[in-house]
């Protein structure tokens, strides 16, 4: 016969069965999302954001997985897992250029299922350039996540020491490198830095200035880099190496060492991307905050500056096992509340044209009140399923010229007969 202890502790015991059986129930029904991000595409802030989503999804837990330095390497990462169908990620951020490559590889996921009857007022909110991207062949191929372009930031201090305005035209930028290094006399200090390493930024070394005097690369549906706009990129990053306002070893600089001698307070100018705000405002060892300014890119003319577009999407793998909560997920990731969130948290640019004019966004990012206009008027590079090749022939000639190991005239020869059988 049992005691009334011997009751409780059977009682106590099946409680904790219970228990037991209803966490293993729900870890069981739980579904685990995983994410694939860039270092630069700032996870940490990625982390914060799903943070969020996984507070009002209980059931759903999100893994951010980081790779890759840059566009490349995290892309030569993504093209090993994808090309074996590994379901191991549900998301992945790519590059605004990518998803013309991901839609011929079969790697997406077309989401108009997914949004329904709502697709066509969902991707109707997006800033332009960014609803086209993604849009390929008629499908949705991925959702906006931030948006980014080329801007000029300059050292406000130097500036106003010297009574120098920010620079309109390349000539401008020239003449307060100069000044500005001239009356420092710091051997540190450096006038103006690009993208040169063989990185995909390089890309955008070489097209801005092609832009910037009204040319593409291509025209009338053919490749155009026979006349004199396709020499001009090669013409002006010599004429400022001449002139010692880039550094010597600009073709060994990548996308974020432009941030790092920034915010070192070793560069007066330097062209580069959104993120690099809120980094130099911020991070501790930043020697620059409260003297950062950003402007539109020079132009040869100050009526005509050109920029390069850029920005992250939101794909699902066509090979993950949760599709449906992926898409759902994706959806969250790429609306108004997450762009404002990027925007305060990160400086990363929106893709919804409203969240520029928010006033909390402002107060984090003074300069977004002139950025609208010129992510509207920026320009993309050339949209091909062998993006990768087209990008690999630019960047690595590109390079290769500012390294002083190919003329400008070689590096030309070999991009026109690369690219001609690609770009058709």
């Amino acid at each position: 016969m049992k005691t009334g202890l011997d009751r409780r502790r059977v009682a106590s015991f099946g409680l904790a069965a219970a228990l037991m059986l209803g966490s293993a129930a729900l870890a069981q029904a739980q579904t685990t999302l995983r994410i694939f991000t860039g270092g630069q595409q700032r996870p940490d802030v990625m982390r914060q954001i799903v943070d969020v989503y996984q507070k009002n999804n209980p059931a759903v837990k999100v893994e951010v997985e980081v790779g890759g330095a840059t566009s490349e390497q995290q892309q030569q990462y993504l093209n090993t897992v994808l090309a074996s169908k590994d379901s191991a990620l549900d998301l992945v951020l790519i590059d605004v250029i990518r998803p013309a490559q991901w839609a011929a590889a079969q790697w997406a996921e077309p989401l108009d299922s997914y949004l329904g009857a709502e697709k066509d007022a969902i991707m109707a909110r997006y800033l332009p350039a960014y609803r086209a991207a993604n849009i390929v062949g008629g499908k949705v191929i991925a959702l906006p996540y931030f948006a980014d372009a080329q801007f000029l930031y300059y050292r406000k201090d130097l500036l106003e020491k010297y009574g120098l305005q920010p620079p309109k035209t390349w000539d401008e930028l020239k003449a307060a490198s100069q000044k500005i290094m001239a009356g420092e006399n710091n051997p540190n200090l450096r006038g103006f830095e690009t993208a040169g390493a063989p990185i995909e930024g390089t890309v955008c070394t070489y097209l801005v200035p092609m832009w910037g005097v009204g040319e593409d690369l291509m025209k009338d549906g053919k490749l155009n880099l026979a006349g004199d706009a396709a020499k001009k990129p090669f013409a002006l990053w010599a004429d400022l190496k001449a002139a010692n306002v880039t550094p010597p070893n600009l073709a060994e600089i990548a996308t974020d060492r432009i941030r790092q001698n920034f915010q070192a307070g070793n560069l007066i100018f330097g062209m580069t991307w959104g993120y690099v705000w809120n980094r130099a405002q911020n991070d501790a060892d930043s020697t620059v905050k409260g003297k950062v300014g950003v402007v539109p890119l020079p132009g040869f003319t100050a009526d005509k500056p050109a920029t390069c577009i850029g920005g992250w999407q939101v794909a699902v793998s066509a090979f993950s096992k949760n599709k449906a909560e992926a898409a759902k997920l994706a959806r969250f990731l790429s609306s108004p509340e997450v762009s404002k969130m990027q925007a305060i948290l990160a400086s990363h640019l929106p893709v919804f044209p409203d969240v520029y004019t928010d006033k909390e966004v402002l107060a984090a990012n003074p300069w977004f009140a002139q950025a609208l206009p010129v992510v509207l008027a920026s320009k993309s590079r050339p949209v091909s399923p062998r993006y990768t090749e087209v990008s690999e022939i630019i960047r690595t000639n590109m390079n290769a010229f500012l390294a002083g190991t190919r003329t400008a005239d070689a590096a030309l020869a070999d991009m026109s007969s690369r690219l001609g059988p690609i770009l058709r």
